[in-house]
């Protein structure tokens, strides 16, 4: 998914690894450590049952940090979101929002009711998470929203930080900016983050989970012209950069969540892949058959990228577990 507005395994899309892999992120990302929580706390993701939600609740509880997930379905080590409508926010020292309807899903097709849709599973959730905070006797101490880079428009010159206007040209950075918007509190009381997500790379899900078949048969490459930027992040990173903000004070407001190589275009992207999986990866997918299948507005996205650069997420101390695009996917395919 690039133009990585996409949040296929991002905020826009939707398995992580086991404790092996969550130590990793651990002793290498988090290991500038912060005042906020040395010891356990309870936590709250929204959508914590998706691809960075299992990732995330597995970093958190190998930092021995209590998880209540916030589902549509009751369970164990779980609210509902008609619960927490009903009956407010639990105690706990921090909230994340994780929820969203993927983008990418290939039954649905680009029509108003989808729109819809894709704009009130992030809205709505966020809505409810801000409102119960904001009404909460103890508020948390931090609220993390994940969104996308979508917000910023594509180009194959500019170069984009957290600090780049964006938010206003079409449907999905305007999604972003009402989503970012429906997660504001009033006061000071919670210490507010929002990540905005690149396209999110990790073993069993994510945003190669639909190109493995294809790579391995030897039928992959690049997407359109692959000239495009294409902004990605390791799921070990994106799990890394959320508990690095929840657990540090001085970390609040807008961090990009992708990669420092923030050059990477989708025809390297597609090289790389294929040389992870040892295959060919020269046969590029046209254009006009993106459109065809996904719909011109969506299609977009992957046609059209943007160079983001993670500047405020490494000034605030995070280290990258994987920085480099090769070692990323020999993981993921691994």
């Amino acid at each position: 998914m690039s133009r990585t507005r996409h949040g296929g395994g991002g905020a826009f899309g939707s398995g992580g690894r086991g404790p092996a892999a969550c130590a990793g992120a651990r002793n290498a990302g988090l290991q500038n450590e912060g005042a906020y929580r040395r010891g356990p706390g309870c936590f709250l993701p929204g959508g914590g049952t998706g691809f960075i939600g299992r990732a995330l609740t597995r970093l958190l509880r190998s930092r021995g940090h209590e998880v209540m997930v916030v589902s549509r379905q009751p369970g164990a080590n779980r609210i509902t979101w008609n619960e927490l409508t009903h009956s407010g926010l639990p105690p706990c020292e921090a909230v994340v929002n994780l929820a969203g309807e993927n983008i990418f899903n290939p039954f649905r097709r680009w029509t108003e009711t989808y729109q819809k849709d894709l704009l009130s599973s992030r809205v709505d959730t966020t809505h409810i998470l801000a409102t119960a905070i904001a009404k909460a006797t103890q508020p948390p101490q931090a609220w993390v929203l994940v969104t996308g880079t979508a917000y910023y428009q594509p180009s194959l010159t500019a170069e984009y930080d957290e600090d780049s206007p964006g938010g206003d040209f079409d449907f999905f950075s305007k999604l972003v900016s009402k989503w970012e918007a429906a997660a504001k509190l009033p006061g000071g009381a919670t210490r507010q983050v929002v990540v905005r997500s690149g396209a999110v790379l990790g073993r069993g899900g994510g945003a190669i989970g639909h190109m493995l078949l294809p790579f391995r048969l030897g039928l992959g490459g690049p997407i359109g012209s692959g000239q495009q930027f294409f902004p990605w992040i390791h799921i070990e990173d994106m799990s890394g950069i959320l508990v690095h903000a929840i657990e540090n004070n001085h970390v609040n407001g807008i961090l990009n969540g992708v990669s420092p190589a923030s050059s990477t275009t989708n025809a390297e992207f597609a090289k790389a892949l294929g040389a992870a999986l040892g295959r060919p990866a020269f046969l590029s997918l046209p254009s006009p058959a993106v459109q065809a299948v996904f719909g011109r507005e969506r299609a977009v996205m992957l046609l059209e990228g943007q160079k983001v650069i993670p500047r405020r997420t490494l000034a605030s101390g995070y280290q990258y577990v994987f920085p480099a695009l090769g070692a990323a996917l020999k993981q993921s395919v691994s």
